[in-house]
């Protein structure tokens, strides 16, 4: 029994800010996501998913650390997805954060939630 470990998806606890109604109809109804579950009444902890990307979006209205945290997900076909999210609000996608291939190798784009929180998309190319 040999057998090395293997890493799989990384599922990230994020601050969502104090209203939780609007960073879950972000995800929902601008990025695509679906809620997977919800916690307390009202809403403290929720989360999304899209495909293989799940998101624990925790309310938590500390703006520096929402303005600090950043993540990235790997995406099939980024040029779509940022045609689709544009289609959906050009003001999600950061002001430096437009579609752009990088010097390593990425072709990739980055968005801002309501609580400041940037998530960039990516594919390899």
């Amino acid at each position: 029994m040999n057998n090395p470990p293997v890493l799989g998806n990384i599922s990230p606890i994020i601050p969502a800010g104090s209203d939780m109604e609007k960073a879950i109809e972000f995800y929902e109804q601008k990025l695509g996501f679906t809620t997977i579950y919800q916690e307390d009444e009202p809403v403290t902890m929720a989360i999304v998913k899209r495909d293989s990307a799940e998101i624990f979006l925790q309310q938590n209205d500390d703006t520096y650390l929402a303005e600090w945290t950043t993540f990235r997900i790997q995406v099939k076909h980024v040029e779509q997805l940022y045609e689709e999210l544009q289609n959906k609000g050009r003001g999600m996608i950061h002001p430096n954060g437009q579609l752009q291939t990088k010097p390593w190798g990425m072709k990739e784009f980055a968005v801002i939630d309501p609580a400041g929180v940037c998530i960039t998309f990516f594919e390899e190319i």
